[in-house]
């Protein structure tokens, strides 16, 4: 599949994205390179390869889940501007 410059030029309004005249042929040839790699990978045969959650087959480390602070949550209630029953209180953003 080949982009146009009105193509790009579509795109790039719908996205509201700025692009100067002079590019839009720069763009409209490398996203079709892009488009072009995307038809040639769906066009390979894939049965049988196992999906993977991650390309490195390794273990994550992980920390101990330990607390490592003391509780301060009496002292940060005492200092905000209002609080009701172990909450804190802030203003309606949404109607």
């Amino acid at each position: 599949m080949s982009l146009t410059a009105n193509d790009v030029k579509k795109i790039a309004h719908l996205a509201r994205l700025g692009i100067a005249e002079q590019d839009v042929e720069h763009y409209a040839k490398d996203l079709s390179g892009v488009l072009a790699l995307m038809t040639q990978m769906g066009q390979l045969d894939t049965i049988g390869v196992t999906p993977m959650a991650h390309p490195l087959d390794q273990m994550q480390r992980l920390r101990d889940d330990a607390v490592t602070e003391t509780d301060q949550r009496d002292h940060f209630q005492t200092i905000a501007p209002q609080t009701e029953a172990g909450l804190y209180l802030v203003p309606k953003v949404i109607d």
